[in-house]
């Protein structure tokens, strides 16, 4: 694939990634209202996604032939974390203070983050600083967030 051609692909798919959010985010809240625990729904969404990423592990490259040449720092395991705090979150939050609204904040927190990890090439990223243009899209990017919820 020529380098445009990866770019097109790559940013349509995460495209679609982005669509996905704020579906799986109405589909858990709704089912943690329903079965009127936020932590069950969770658990629920990690083991149906547990058992089709394992699926698609073995379907795909199936397990690594060889161990990694360099010891993995520890902190590469946190993702999990940030990952169960945010599904736990907007499964509490959405059905409350609406799905839109939501990850609206859910947006703004990832703008702000990544700008910050791209601007000291922090956890492994390459290196992309804040110029005056990426800061221009994004305080209109923050900006757009408060004009989409309308409640401040």
């Amino acid at each position: 694939m020529s380098g445009l051609n990866s770019y097109i692909f790559y940013a349509l798919l995460m495209l679609v990634a982005g669509l996905g959010i704020p579906v799986m985010a109405a589909l858990n809240g709704g089912l943690g209202a329903k079965i009127q625990s936020p932590a069950l729904a969770t658990s629920i969404l990690f083991i149906v996604g547990s058992v089709i990423s394992l699926g698609y592990l073995f379907v795909s490259d199936g397990m690594p032939k060889s161990s990694p040449v360099e010891p993995i720092p520890i902190y590469f395991y946190f993702g999990g974390f940030f990952v169960i705090f945010y599904i736990l979150s907007i499964t509490w939050v959405a059905p409350k203070f609406g799905v839109g609204n939501a990850v609206s904040f859910v947006l703004l927190g990832q703008i702000i983050s990544m700008a910050i990890i791209d601007h000291y090439s922090l956890l492994g990223a390459s290196q992309n600083p804040i110029s005056v243009q990426r800061l221009i899209g994004i305080i209109l990017m923050v900006a757009g967030v408060f004009m989409a919820v309308r409640r401040f």
